[in-house]
């Protein structure tokens, strides 16, 4: 272990994609949605404890982190689910109410479809800008999805993830050493933390996917290191894709400058397309985009969706929607 904050490049593309499944020997239908196993970031102790010992253990063990005044992530409060008008279009997995999975057969698209990916894209990205201008200390990641949501629907658009396998939200927070789908609740965001927003919208048929990594007041130069970095790692992979480019060469391209910062590698996610389905073919293998200079490993919480660094070292994320073309690669989620 050589540092206290881990990296999490991702990106997405109709062939190359955001980071969703776990471990590729894993179900494909676990893509979104998995169960957590035997590891929860809850810190289980004896039960022959007092309960003063238990209270210090815990505390010294659950809530102090080494070297920060930053204490490990919580869990809060849920608000109900929010509507959606029925005039709008659904994606089929919210009728189902089951993980749909990854879709079979890549996202190829027509021009009628790629002038849909590009409108979906495009809203998708001016829902992260707004909510970015929402991020500062004080403020509920239940509010910034609440705003997410209405400017989602008002748009005619679905909110992608709600509904997802069970996923009670409209957009994943992820919040310091939160690794991803982090569900909006009543924590305040603190001064210091860095916070992941990741939005997709379904319009028209077509989902766009994109999320970034949020300041929140004044952050120590550690995470804006990380953060910094960690978009630099998704610009390089962007700038490599093109027709025949083999997926493999992305991921190296992302370790090499992740070897250049003494990064460490995280395993447990892989890449997909999008499009009309938010998860298809191809699964792309891109254990070298997944960064850490802490722990590697993810431990998932008691609400089945909240995936945190064992250790609570940072972790930071960005992605965008890429369309690849004879031309080479077009961003469809920058503003």
């Amino acid at each position: 272990m050589v540092g206290i904050w881990s990296i999490q490049p991702r990106f997405i593309s109709s062939f190359l994609g955001d980071c969703r499944v776990i471990q590729p020997c894993h179900p494909l239908h676990q893509l979104f949605h998995y169960n957590p196993g035997n590891k929860h970031v809850t810190l289980q102790c004896s039960r022959t404890f007092s309960g003063l010992t238990d209270l210090l253990f815990n505390r010294r063990n659950v809530d102090e982190l080494p070297n920060t005044n930053r204490k490990r992530l919580r869990p809060g409060q849920i608000s109900p689910l929010r509507p959606v008008p029925e005039e709008i279009q659904r994606p089929p997995y919210v009728k189902s109410r089951k993980p749909p999975g990854i879709g079979s057969g890549s996202e190829v698209h027509d021009r009628n479809g790629i002038e849909k990916m590009r409108a979906s894209g495009r809203l998708a990205a001016e829902v992260l800008q707004y909510a970015g201008t929402l991020v500062k200390p004080g403020i509920m990641t239940d509010e910034i999805d609440q705003a997410v949501h209405q400017m989602i629907i008002d748009n005619g658009a679905y909110p992608s993830p709600l509904g997802y396998g069970g996923f009670p939200k409209s957009v994943c927070t992820s919040v310091n050493e939160c690794i991803c789908h982090g569900i909006p609740d009543s924590r305040p965001l603190e001064d210091g933390d860095i916070v992941n927003i990741d939005v997709t919208v379904y319009l028209n048929g077509y989902h766009g996917d994109t999320s970034a990594t949020f300041f929140v007041g004044n952050v120590d130069e550690e995470a804006k290191n990380l953060v910094q970095v960690t978009k630099e790692c998704l610009d390089k992979a962007i700038s490599i894709c093109a027709p025949g480019v083999e997926f493999n060469k992305i991921g190296k391209a992302i370790h090499d400058l992740a070897d250049k910062h003494r990064y460490g590698v995280v395993q447990q996610f892989v890449g997909h397309g999008v499009g009309r389905a938010f998860h298809s073919d191809p699964v792309i293998l891109h254990y070298k985009p997944m960064l850490t200079v802490g722990s590697i490993n993810g431990l998932i919480w008691d609400d089945d969706w909240t995936v945190v660094t064992e250790d609570g070292s940072l972790s930071a994320q960005f992605e965008h929607t890429i369309l690849i073309t004879k031309d080479g690669a077009e961003i469809l989620t920058q503003c």
